[in-house]
């Protein structure tokens, strides 16, 4: 086994609590670093566990789990542990996963999950949406469509979306949140291969030659996965396309190295915008 047979790398650092008196770490906690990895393997395929699971009726048990030990991981190690989908039968599915350090195989391992009622807890069939996603993912295909549109067309998803996030959430009123300029707004809304809608945002004129992307929103369970700076990109180049030269955003400040990381940098000091701070952000187009 080797670390280039996973599309999936998951990374995480050994810490002092999950080692031995042996000084390397107690066999057990593998497999929590196995499961740790399996609910960033979802996020990967843009699967909000359990909501995709939920929205197909079904749900995962465990019906194998082991492991194959080569060599010892110690305290402060830094790992990688890749999983991939290797078999999916008729109600069953089997993953193949390896923990390494740098390019050293340490643990090998095997899970295999039984997709069931979740009332019942009786085996059912693996639907074919979930087969395709796992299929498409370990094929090296994209996991998001992004759509750009108006509010008529994308204003149902990219509500759920902001609902989700900003009323539910973060707790912010809900007439603070609607306004009249979602009509005239392009929107974009990213979306799994289920067609659930994973993440918004939207953009409007400023002032003239600088576009304002606002409403930035990425459901709790995918932040990370990408979906967010899918959104982000499809509204620079929307803003490109209709030939602005700078594009400007009020950043919560928690949210501001998600930014930077897309090259928008701040300007001004910090506010306080509805109890939440904030920054002014911007990038040239």
């Amino acid at each position: 086994m080797k670390r280039a047979d996973f599309r999936f790398v998951h990374r995480l650092r050994v810490r002092w609590a999950e080692v031995d008196a042996q000084k390397i770490v107690f066999n057990g906690h593998y497999l929590t670093y196995f499961d740790t990895a399996m609910s960033e393997y979802w996020r990967a395929l843009a699967l909000p566990y359990p909501q995709a699971l939920e929205s197909l009726g079904g749900d995962l048990y465990v019906k194998k789990a082991s492991l194959e030990y080569h060599s010892s991981a110690r305290y402060d190690d830094q790992l990688e542990i890749g999983i991939r989908s290797v078999r999916v039968g008729h109600s069953s599915m089997g993953f193949e996963l390896g923990i390494f350090r740098l390019d050293q195989w340490l643990v090998g391992g095997e899970l295999v999950y039984v997709y069931a009622d979740p009332a019942t807890q009786t085996s059912v069939q693996v639907p074919q949406d979930l087969r395709e996603a796992l299929a498409a993912y370990e094929a090296g295909k994209p996991m998001i469509e992004l759509r750009v549109g108006g509010w008529d067309t994308l204003g149902r998803d990219a509500k759920l979306v902001r609902t989700e996030v900003y009323i539910d959430e973060q707790r912010i009123a809900a007439h603070m949140e609607w306004d009249e300029a979602d009509l005239a707004c392009v929107h974009a809304v990213a979306y799994n291969r289920l067609g659930m809608p994973l993440a918004t945002g939207r953009l409007m004129e400023h002032v003239p030659g600088v576009a304002k992307i606002g409403r930035m929103a990425t459901r709790r369970s995918m932040r990370g996965g990408g979906a967010g700076r899918a959104v982000l990109d499809a509204l620079m180049r929307e803003a490109r396309q209709q030939g602005y030269r700078e594009a400007v955003l009020h950043a919560q400040t928690s949210a501001a190295p998600f930014y930077m990381r897309a090259g928008f940098l701040p300007r001004g000091p910090e506010y306080e915008e509805l109890g939440i701070a904030h920054v002014e952000m911007v990038k040239a187009l």
